[in-house]
């Protein structure tokens, strides 16, 4: 009796996870991959319609797992405190969870080996965080394994017809709207174009300092504080300082001459992600 082997790819609906897909599909078509997303109810529409068009370009239909509870539920469970690079109670409870969960009752519990594909670039460090205790459940590195980084997802990305997610106009991550670990000028833009969105995060954060949580979603300052016109301003000025040295360090690759705008990395540095949300 062959053995029984599951095949499983986790989307974002960023852009590295979505190359990945795309990837897998057109170099690796014999293998019966399902594609996963869990929804925490709080992502940008922007994510979802372009994991709608991912659909269509796979010709699949991609699994959205329900963690069963918001994240609302989970800040009342926290004590209205909220997630941090030091306590990423999000990403626990409403990303790693219900992927294990799935994981476990659909398959390694009826005899399945299970290969999760993780989007890990090759110019990127193998971080922790990928190691399940569950022993038949592996992650697969194909990026990794066959040296695609940064630029090559790009490529992959264009010549599928997709491009990028259209708000990497103005945001380096997907996930939550209110990811701790987006940067100012991310809020910024998060204000602009999804005013209630921002109004949700700072009552949220009012909230959860009324209770004596010690964290505001951006570090030092409330969004109160963020939102104020002189503060956007100075946000901006220091902004566009940092894209003009992140141009002027930009080394041209004579291979790829258009290289496209400035992203988020380039200008603030490798930034930390969580894994199960970002890539």
């Amino acid at each position: 009796m062959a053995d029984k082997v599951k095949h499983v790819l986790g989307l974002s609906g960023g852009k590295d996870s979505s190359a990945l897909a795309i990837y897998m599909s057109q170099a690796h078509p014999e293998l019966d991959i399902e594609y996963f997303f869990t929804d925490t109810g709080e992502e940008l529409d922007e994510v979802y319609e372009y994991l709608a068009m991912l659909e269509g370009f796979l010709g699949r239909k991609i699994r959205y797992l329900d963690p069963g509870r918001d994240f609302k539920f989970y800040l009342a469970q926290y004590n209205q405190f909220l997630p941090s690079a030091q306590t990423r109670w999000c990403t626990k409870d409403l990303k790693i969870k219900p992927f294990e969960k799935w994981v476990k009752s659909e398959f390694t519990e009826q005899g399945y080996t299970v290969y999760s594909y993780v989007a890990i670039r090759a110019d990127e460090d193998f971080r922790q965080g990928l190691n399940s205790k569950n022993g038949s459940l592996i992650t697969k590195l194909p990026f990794k394994d066959d040296g695609i980084d940064k630029a090559g997802v790009f490529e992959i990305l264009e010549n599928s017809g997709l491009g990028l997610p259209a708000y990497y106009d103005w945001r380096s991550r997907s996930g939550c709207t209110f990811c701790f670990f987006q940067q100012k000028i991310e809020w910024v833009g998060l204000k602009e174009r999804h005013p209630e969105a921002f109004e949700r995060a700072k009552q949220m954060e009012k909230t959860s300092l009324d209770h004596g949580s010690p964290f505001s979603w951006s570090e030092g300052e409330t969004l109160l504080e963020l939102e104020k016109p002189e503060r956007i301003a100075q946000i901006r000025a220091d902004h566009e300082k940092r894209v003009e040295r992140a141009k002027a360090k930009r080394k041209v690759d004579p291979l790829r001459p258009e290289q496209g705008a400035v992203d988020i990395d380039e200008i603030y540095g490798q930034q930390k992600v969580c894994l199960a949300c970002h890539k």
